[in-house]
């Protein structure tokens, strides 16, 4: 498997040259620019955006759904890690060079790559994450995806992946979030509804009302005293 796509026929290095080739003729600042935002960048922001959902959710989820929503957000940066690592065995399976080591005239603009290719880490960990807060939030998760494309555009303009690298690494990241969805709640939410239970940790499920989770309570006397002397200042 290790010669996959080493003919300079193959669309896929075809395309890898065309892609790759926009590094070449963009200005050094724009070149450092892409190598930022496709190595750290774009996988920060999905992390960023399953905070930002977890923030909303803990803030406006009721009782009933906010456990369950929660756990759905655990599932997103567990899904990238189990990803990960089924990721391993493919790649030593595969053993597909980076194509730099076969093809020449490539712009790098990140160096120090020397484990095989196929499939892509990057891809794989930001459309799982990705593909994981969809299933939690439609809303999030389709700005999640809407970042996790260019991300692997970037690996293929940075020219450490082949095309295939990075459509392998979004279908793994997608498979894993999806298939494992079901599985992964059923162990989580559990979880998380112990966790809202807990007078410490609950903060972290569901945000407590004012008062202790109970709500401020006002006497009905001290209300009626207060309404009489709003009125004895309006007089």
């Amino acid at each position: 498997m290790a010669g996959l796509a080493q003919s300079g026929s193959n669309p896929d290095v075809e395309l890898l040259y065309d892609i790759n080739g926009l590094a070449k003729a963009a200005p050094h600042w724009f070149d450092r620019l892409m190598e930022y935002v496709g190595e750290y960048g774009l996988p920060l922001a999905v992390v960023l955006l399953v905070l930002w959902c977890w923030w909303t959710v803990r803030r406006r989820a009721d009782a009933e759904e906010a456990a369950a929503s929660v756990a759905a957000l655990i599932w997103a940066p567990l899904a990238a890690a189990v990803a990960v690592l089924v990721n391993v065995p493919i790649r030593g399976f595969v053993e597909r060079p980076r194509p730099f080591l076969d093809h020449q005239g490539l712009e790098v603009l990140v160096s120090g790559k020397t484990d095989y290719s196929f499939v892509s880490d990057h891809a794989t960990i930001t459309m799982a994450m990705a593909v994981g807060l969809f299933v939690a939030n439609r809303r999030f998760g389709l700005v999640a995806i809407a970042l996790a494309l260019p991300a692997g555009f970037c690996r293929v303009y940075m020219g450490v992946h082949y095309p295939t690298d990075v459509i392998g690494g979004f279908a793994l990241g997608t498979a894993v979030a999806l298939l494992l969805s079901p599985p992964a709640m059923a162990l989580l939410t559990p979880l998380t509804r112990a966790i809202e239970r807990s007078p410490r940790a609950g903060g972290l499920i569901r945000r407590r009302p004012d008062g202790d989770g109970k709500g401020e309570m006002i006497p009905r006397g001290r209300t009626e005293t207060a309404s009489a002397s709003e009125r004895d200042l309006a007089a």
